[in-house]
């Protein structure tokens, strides 16, 4: 592993040689995969709404509805 500074250049010339290609540290394992779909289908006002909330949040619309429901879900009945 190289810790010192490098311009891009020598970055490129360093990963260029194959025995500094090797993976450094333990694997790191992806989060496990979502469940199936659930189509849910949304009057077009509201699917407006929901883009523009999820946009200026900087989420994807799904990320965004799954944390409204998460949100909905921790509240008391």
């Amino acid at each position: 592993m190289n810790t010192k500074p490098m311009t891009p250049e020598q970055e490129y010339d360093f990963y260029a040689q194959s025995e500094n290609q090797k993976p450094q540290g333990p694997a790191v394992r992806r989060r496990p995969r979502l469940s199936d779909p659930v189509p849910v289908r949304f009057p077009p006002k509201l699917l407006e709404q929901i883009r523009r909330a999820a946009e200026a949040d900087d989420r994807s619309v799904s990320a965004w509805l799954r944390r409204a429901a998460e949100h909905e879900l921790r509240r008391p009945a």
